[in-house]
């Protein structure tokens, strides 16, 4: 199960041991309620039907957010329930969920400087990603992230950053830079380096990740010594979109800040993808909260957040149906399983972001995206593919 170094407070709870073992972070009690309580629940159930395993799941626990057994606990034999529904049916765990018909590869965000908590806070802005928007397969979307990731690589070290081959929690460049618009700066170079048109081959996403910064309803930027107010930070926002080609912000405001959140899907929700992840956490009551208040256009969807595969499934569909764009995504501490893939697949998301090109838990979802390119009947899909 993976597991969020920059986790939002409203997410399902994930049950760790405390104590000194592995400082803490430890899962045997997790373990122990998979194989008691969860396990005799959910014995002599039919893996297919897998809302009722999941309800199954959830009233075991009998907690709203899964705290009293561990949301982790519960994903585990969620997600085992599907995989052996697809296993049982021989086919892929993207094809199990899909149905017939083509299926729709994702485009791919790729990490390429990270900051935040992904980086010892070396910038206050958590990601800065390569989004190949005029890519026409997944092979060559991939191709263009690796090129843009090498081509940052070669700019950091030219500038003096001896360390740029040292990588954060999720593969990115972690980089000692001037302010957050110098990796602006840098990541439009890097595209232009590797040969490619920003903008029009190659976008760029930012997760803010502005939960970390918000304190005392204020906003600080520790790296530039600068402390900024709700509608500061929009204009600031707004002065980047502007000036650089960047097609989505992720967490652009803190994740109670409904107020902002409101002023800046105004601002820009026409112009960018506003992606609201510690903000709506792939759970159904705080994505309707959003679309009541017209908060965001994106939601990220990240299944531990919920805890059950069913309900992150529900939380997608609402996003499809109220014409959000849907993000599915991995987590900073997660594992070198492929299940991700194809669930972003066999849901049909339009993006899937799971880090940059190093990291063989990275590397290991952009691989599975490649085999289902390969071995499936596919179309390479995403919001900006008609801007080629």
């Amino acid at each position: 199960m993976p597991s969020g170094a920059s986790a939002g407070s409203h997410e399902a709870h994930e049950l760790r041991d405390g104590g000194e073992r592995y400082e803490g972070r430890g899962v045997l009690r997790a373990v122990d309620n998979v194989m008691g309580p969860f396990a005799e629940a959910v014995i002599g159930l039919d893996a297919t039907r897998q809302r009722d395993v999941d309800a199954a799941l959830a009233a075991t626990d009998g907690s709203p957010n899964l705290s009293r057994l561990g949301a982790n606990a519960a994903l585990s034999i969620s997600l085992a329930s599907a995989l052996a529904a697809a296993s049982a049916a021989g086919v892929s765990l993207a094809r199990h969920l899909a149905g017939p018909g083509d299926l729709l590869l994702p485009m791919p965000m790729f990490n390429i400087i990270s900051g935040g908590a992904h980086a010892n806070q070396l910038l206050d802005v958590q990601d800065f990603l390569a989004l190949p928007q005029g890519a026409r397969s997944f092979a060559e979307a991939l191709e263009w992230g690796v090129a843009v990731r090498e081509a940052a690589t070669r700019r950091a070290q030219k500038a003096g950053h001896t360390f740029a081959t040292l990588v954060a929690d999720e593969g990115g460049l972690g980089l000692p830079l001037a302010s957050n618009r110098a990796a602006l700066e840098l990541l439009t170079l890097a595209i232009q380096d590797a040969g490619l048109r920003p903008g029009a081959d190659v976008g760029i996403a930012i997760d803010v990740a502005a939960s970390e910064l918000y304190r005392d309803g204020q906003y600080s930027l520790r790296s530039e010594g600068r402390v900024l107010s709700s509608s500061d930070l929009i204009t600031e926002l707004i002065g980047w979109v502007d000036e650089f080609p960047i097609l989505s912000i992720e967490d652009p405001l803190d994740e109670d800040d409904w107020d902002g959140w409101e002023q800046i899907t105004a601002a820009l929700g026409e112009k960018v993808e506003l992606v609201g992840d510690d903000l709506f956490v792939t759970q159904l009551n705080r994505l309707n909260e959003g679309i009541a208040r017209h908060a965001a256009n994106s939601v990220l969807v990240k299944v531990n957040q919920n805890g059950l595969v069913s309900r992150a499934q529900e939380v997608l569909e609402t996003a499809h149906a109220e014409g959000y764009r849907t993000v599915v995504s991995a987590r900073s501490g997660d594992t070198e399983d492929v299940w991700l893939a194809d669930i972003a697949v066999g849901w049909r998301a339009a993006q899937i972001k799971v880090g940059s090109t190093q990291r063989s838990e990275r590397n290991a979802k952009w691989n599975r995206l490649l085999e289902l390119e390969a071995t499936e009947a596919t179309t390479f899909g995403g919001p900006w593919n008609e801007r080629r």
